[in-house]
Protein backbone atom coordinates (compact mmCIF):
# COMPACT_ATOMS: atom_id res chain seq x y z
CA UNK A 1 0.00 0.00 0.00
CA UNK A 2 1.14 3.53 -0.76
CA UNK A 3 1.99 5.89 2.08
CA UNK A 4 3.26 9.33 2.97
CA UNK A 5 6.84 8.22 2.28
CA UNK A 6 5.85 7.49 -1.33
CA UNK A 7 4.34 10.96 -1.65
CA UNK A 8 7.58 12.46 -0.28
CA UNK A 9 9.83 10.37 -2.54
CA UNK A 10 7.89 11.17 -5.70
CA UNK A 11 7.34 14.86 -4.91
CA UNK A 12 11.05 15.37 -4.20
CA UNK A 13 11.93 13.74 -7.53
CA UNK A 14 10.49 16.72 -9.43
CA UNK A 15 12.96 19.50 -10.30
CA UNK A 16 13.13 22.41 -7.87
CA UNK A 17 10.98 20.77 -5.19
CA UNK A 18 11.65 21.51 -1.52
CA UNK A 19 9.93 20.12 1.54
CA UNK A 20 8.61 22.49 4.22
CA UNK A 21 6.66 22.04 7.44
CA UNK A 22 3.35 23.93 7.51
CA UNK A 23 0.49 23.45 9.94
CA UNK A 24 2.58 20.73 11.59
CA UNK A 25 2.78 18.47 8.53
CA UNK A 26 4.89 18.14 5.38
CA UNK A 27 4.25 20.27 2.35
CA UNK A 28 6.13 20.40 -0.94
CA UNK A 29 6.85 23.55 -2.93
CA UNK A 30 8.36 24.49 -6.25
CA UNK A 31 9.47 28.09 -6.85
CA UNK A 32 7.90 29.08 -3.54
CA UNK A 33 4.45 27.69 -4.37
CA UNK A 34 2.95 24.69 -2.61
CA UNK A 35 1.74 21.83 -4.80
CA UNK A 36 1.14 18.99 -2.33
CA UNK A 37 0.59 18.54 1.36
CA UNK A 38 0.16 15.45 3.52
CA UNK A 39 -2.37 16.06 6.33
CA UNK A 40 -1.94 14.77 9.87
CA UNK A 41 -3.28 11.24 9.52
CA UNK A 42 -1.08 10.59 6.44
CA UNK A 43 -3.74 8.42 4.78
CA UNK A 44 -4.36 11.05 2.10
CA UNK A 45 -2.73 14.00 0.42
CA UNK A 46 -3.95 17.27 -1.08
CA UNK A 47 -2.98 18.60 -4.51
CA UNK A 48 -3.88 21.54 -6.71
CA UNK A 49 -6.82 20.99 -9.03
CA UNK A 50 -8.86 23.58 -10.93
CA UNK A 51 -12.33 23.74 -9.39
CA UNK A 52 -14.22 22.80 -12.55
CA UNK A 53 -12.05 19.74 -13.08
CA UNK A 54 -12.20 18.93 -9.37
CA UNK A 55 -15.98 18.57 -9.38
CA UNK A 56 -15.82 16.17 -12.33
CA UNK A 57 -13.00 14.20 -10.71
CA UNK A 58 -14.90 13.78 -7.44
CA UNK A 59 -18.10 12.80 -9.27
CA UNK A 60 -16.22 10.17 -11.30
CA UNK A 61 -14.24 8.66 -8.40
CA UNK A 62 -15.73 9.66 -5.03
CA UNK A 63 -14.02 6.75 -3.27
CA UNK A 64 -10.67 8.24 -4.29
CA UNK A 65 -11.13 12.03 -4.29
CA UNK A 66 -12.93 14.48 -1.99
CA UNK A 67 -12.80 18.01 -0.60
CA UNK A 68 -13.21 18.79 3.09
CA UNK A 69 -15.72 21.57 3.78
CA UNK A 70 -13.02 24.05 4.87
CA UNK A 71 -11.30 23.66 1.46
CA UNK A 72 -14.44 23.92 -0.69
CA UNK A 73 -13.55 27.37 -1.99
CA UNK A 74 -9.99 26.44 -2.89
CA UNK A 75 -8.31 24.91 -5.92
CA UNK A 76 -7.31 21.79 -3.98
CA UNK A 77 -8.55 18.22 -3.87
CA UNK A 78 -7.65 15.38 -1.53
CA UNK A 79 -6.88 11.84 -2.60
CA UNK A 80 -6.97 8.70 -0.45
CA UNK A 81 -3.69 6.82 -0.73
CA UNK A 82 -5.34 3.43 -0.21
CA UNK A 83 -7.66 4.05 -3.19
CA UNK A 84 -4.87 4.66 -5.71
CA UNK A 85 -4.04 1.89 -8.15
CA UNK A 86 -0.26 2.13 -7.88
CA UNK A 87 2.75 4.43 -7.65
CA UNK A 88 2.36 5.39 -11.32
CA UNK A 89 -1.05 6.89 -10.58
CA UNK A 90 0.38 8.69 -7.55
CA UNK A 91 3.21 10.04 -9.71
CA UNK A 92 0.76 11.31 -12.36
CA UNK A 93 -1.42 13.10 -9.78
CA UNK A 94 1.57 14.72 -8.08
CA UNK A 95 3.18 15.67 -11.39
CA UNK A 96 -0.02 17.35 -12.59
CA UNK A 97 -0.14 19.45 -9.42
CA UNK A 98 3.59 20.28 -9.65
CA UNK A 99 3.20 21.32 -13.29
CA UNK A 100 0.44 23.79 -12.36
CA UNK A 101 2.86 25.93 -10.33
CA UNK A 102 6.35 25.09 -11.62
CA UNK A 103 8.16 27.67 -13.76
CA UNK A 104 8.13 26.82 -17.48
CA UNK A 105 11.89 26.26 -17.58
CA UNK A 106 11.57 23.48 -14.98
CA UNK A 107 8.58 21.86 -16.71
CA UNK A 108 10.44 21.80 -20.02
CA UNK A 109 13.59 20.26 -18.51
Amino acid sequence: MLGADDVRRIALSFPGTVEKKRWGHPTFDVAGRMFVTVPDDQTSFAVRCPRLERDELIAAEPEKFWVPPHEAGSNWVRARLAALEDSDELHDILYDSWRQVAPADLVDS
